[in-house]
């Protein structure tokens, strides 16, 4: 049986990690290089990048920090924002990272999907889906950093993305996001019973209890969290302490 991942989220713009609520109102925190050698150190699983503001430019510029963040930890590394293409992903690959998240591009031209899974492989792409909750209960996703609506039902698009050759879903909900609420079980639930590919869950981390839930009421497979780490709210030696505890099949230090 796989370990659940305890997973880092780190939002960058520019040169700065940075931290909001609902993907807007973001307050910068410090160096993400110093933020994910801090958490290799202290026992990430895995490590999250992703550019808050690459889709709008159309590019991503975390190369650098990228190489800098290979040379010093050894965890695999994710990267989001800005690949629009397969050279795109091959840049951030070459850099030091070990997948790609791809969320605006593919809601555009979803067959870029299946060509950069197949020429990296599934193990290499992770579909990044940014949902909303709708009045009707369902869920859409959204493109530009939880910005532009896409009309994309999102369960129904995880369902495409994994066929397109997704290998995992960084599933976050905007509307829980940074709020320390905890996580939209409904939603988790929903795209995890409907692939067969690992989910990650992201955004509303704020309490144990949360993380609990999320795996054992929303199917997930990786807990990415960013607030409760960046502001010290609980430290990840804890985390995964507790998580242990809970009889959750956590990585052993």
């Amino acid at each position: 049986m796989a370990f659940l991942r305890i997973v880092a989220r780190l939002d960058v713009k520019g040169s700065n990690l940075i931290k909001g609520v609902h993907l807007e109102g973001l307050r910068v925190i410090g160096d993400p290089n110093e933020f994910a050698k801090k958490y290799y150190a202290e026992g990430i699983d895995e490590i999250i990048y992703m550019d808050t503001v690459a889709s709008l430019y159309g590019r991503n510029n975390l190369t650098d920090v990228i190489r800098r963040t290979a040379k010093d930890v050894y965890v695999p590394i994710t990267v989001g924002g800005g690949i629009r293409s397969v050279a795109d992903a091959q840049d951030i690959l070459r850099s030091g990272a070990d997948k790609v998240a791809i969320n605006t591009a593919a809601t555009v031209n979803p067959e870029l999907l299946r060509e950069v899974a197949q020429r990296f492989g599934a193990q290499c792409l992770v579909l990044s889906i940014e949902a909303k909750q709708q009045n009707d209960g369902t869920w859409e996703a959204y493109s530009n950093n939880g910005r532009e609506h896409t009309g994309l039902d999102v369960v129904e698009w995880a369902k495409q993305g994994t066929a397109l050759g997704a290998g995992e879903i960084l599933l976050t909900s905007v509307d829980r996001e940074g709020t320390r609420k905890g996580f939209d079980l409904e939603l988790l639930k929903s795209v995890s019973d409907a692939v067969s590919v690992p989910v990650i869950a992201s955004g509303g981390m704020g309490s144990m209890d949360h993380f609990a839930e999320a795996v054992h009421n929303g199917g997930v497979d990786a807990i990415a969290m960013a607030d409760i780490l960046h502001y010290n709210r609980m430290p990840l030696s804890e985390i995964r302490k507790s998580a242990a505890e809970m009889n959750m099949n956590v990585r052993t230090l």
